[in-house]
């Protein structure tokens, strides 16, 4: 198969092609995986606000040294956001944008510690791409130029005087944007969560009348854990534990390898993948929010028992109805990268839905994510809103080992979708030993919890749309290659080099050298 293939020695993906070649860039002068991919991410901030930001979170899987490393940039409720108090000012329901769903960003913080620890490049000379881009201004593509015009209508003043004229075609200056960067590289993460931002951002939030404030900012820190891991088939599967759903993405892989190789008949491997989604879906939305708050150790949702149990409950013949779930949207980008010393990054980065919240901090461009969104009213749920507390986060950075070597860097934007474009991407390149591209083309499905639909790309076939149909599923079809599918990118670490691969759905690249 190697043979007359040439494969990098470094390589780097992402949704945006202006990012990809940033963090080529850093490859090629010297830098390292991690230096690539912060450089990515800084950029994608600033060319694809829509997915990303500068007021968002961020989460990533390292395997550096035979080893790997997860960290949690997820940050928190205000201190003042208790139950009663959000509901006094909001209502029954959370709100899903706004100055309540506001929580304190974590990436700015995340992207210094992962630098601090795993980089050899500076975050000013990271940084300058981004800087000069937002400073500068880039050209709008057809696809960024309209995800402005149609993603703009839920954003205030301050967002609409900045981005209020992007179009395809036009030039898009971020200054405000290119002054948090300046002042990020001159200072590092300070002024973000205890000086002049800090103060922008509390003042932002509290001027809508919301409950954020400086010592929240202040008081942030991000979280070196432990991935949970699980089997499947061969590989060891690594996600990144709560308030992530990474544990939601191993009991799906978990399920479908307990039930034995995929059926060659493709409406009955699919009905298979779907019930299993199903079942994984529940249990998150029961037990899964910050592992301060959880009833039961993520553990327990991947034990023997657990697993076998959720397994009888799938009927092969028919859809099962479980029990409600929430649907949970999101706007998100998904990096990795990979180098010639063997440092892999899996790295993923959001405002949550689209820009966020909808407020967008005057002078600094930075656009607050609404990740508080994630939180409920209800006193009896898990996921119930708290002083301090984290949020229920899709997020989720993958690595997959074989033989305790690395075999694959992947993820995927697209919120409650992630878990399961996971699934279908490893269904690809194990049971089918596809290559990495071959498996990012492949048509894809996602279920919607709550009412349980699958929504199919046209590339799924007819004939699988009605063996559901018959099966009593609830199927609807899509436009080609649906952004809602994901953005999902993926290296495979082979015994030449890598083999790097970019989302269609996405204008983005996977380049190497």
């Amino acid at each position: 198969m190697a043979e007359g293939r040439r494969f990098p020695r470094a390589c780097v993906a992402s949704a945006h092609h202006l990012a990809s070649s940033v963090g080529l860039s850093v490859l090629a002068d010297g830098g390292n995986a991690m230096d690539a991919a912060v450089a990515t991410n800084l950029t994608m901030g600033v060319v694809a606000p829509y997915l990303c930001g500068y007021g968002g979170d961020v989460f990533a899987l390292v395997w550096h040294e035979r080893e790997a490393h997860g960290y949690l940039g997820s940050g928190r409720a205000p201190m003042a956001a208790t139950r009663e108090a959000v509901t006094a000012a909001v209502g029954a329901a959370m709100p899903f944008r706004g100055p309540f769903t506001v929580t304190v960003p974590g990436a700015v913080r995340g992207w210094f510690d992962l630098l601090e620890r795993f980089g050899t490049r500076s975050f000013a000379e990271l940084a300058r791409p981004a800087y000069r881009y937002a400073r500068d201004g880039f050209e709008l593509s057809t696809a960024g130029g309209l995800a402005f015009q149609f993603l703009g209508g839920h954003q205030g003043r301050e967002w609409h005087e900045v981005y209020g004229e992007a179009a395809p075609g036009r030039l898009l200056r971020q200054p405000g944007l290119a002054k948090t960067i300046e002042v990020l590289s001159e200072d590092g993460p300070e002024p973000y969560y205890s000086g002049p931002i800090a103060t922008a951002i509390a003042e932002a939030v509290q001027g809508e009348g919301a409950l954020l404030a400086v010592d929240d900012l202040r008081a942030h820190h991000g979280e070196w854990c432990q991935p949970l891991s699980a089997p499947y088939r061969a590989l060891e599967v690594l996600e990144l534990p709560p308030p992530t759903q990474g544990v939601t993405a191993l009991q799906m892989l978990r399920m479908l390898d307990r039930l034995g190789p995929l059926p060659g008949d493709a409406v009955e491997r699919t009905h298979r993948m779907v019930e299993v989604v199903k079942q994984a879906m529940v249990d998150r939305d029961a037990f899964v929010t910050d592992p301060d708050h959880m009833p039961v150790d993520p553990a327990d949702l991947l034990t023997d028992e657990w697993i076998r149990e959720r397994c009888e409950r799938i009927d092969p013949a028919r859809a099962v109805q479980p029990g409600p779930a929430e649907r949970r949207p999101g706007g998100t980008t998904y990096i990795c990268a990979a180098d010639a010393d063997g440092l892999l990054v899996s790295l993923i980065q959001t405002n949550f839905e689209d820009f966020g919240s909808g407020v967008t901090v005057p002078e600094w461009g930075i656009n607050l994510q609404n990740r508080g969104a994630m939180f409920s009213l209800d006193a009896r749920h898990v996921n119930v809103v708290a002083p301090g507390k984290r949020s229920l986060h899709t997020l989720i950075p993958a690595l997959a080992l074989r033989d305790r070597e690395p075999a694959f860097v992947f993820g995927t934007m697209s919120g409650d979708t992630q878990p399961m474009v996971h699934l279908q991407l490893l269904a690809r390149l194990v049971d089918d030993a596809a290559d990495v591209q071959e498996a990012l083309d492949a048509p894809r499905w996602r279920v919607m919890p709550g009412d349980w639909r699958v929504l199919a790309e046209p590339g799924v076939g007819g004939k699988v749309v009605e063996g559901l149909r018959s099966r009593g599923h609830v199927v609807e079809t899509t436009g080609e290659l649906d952004v809602k599918m994901g953005h999902a990118h993926a290296i495979a670490v082979t015994p030449h080099g890598y083999a790097a691969g970019a989302d269609p759905r996405s204008e983005g690249l996977a380049l190497g050298f």
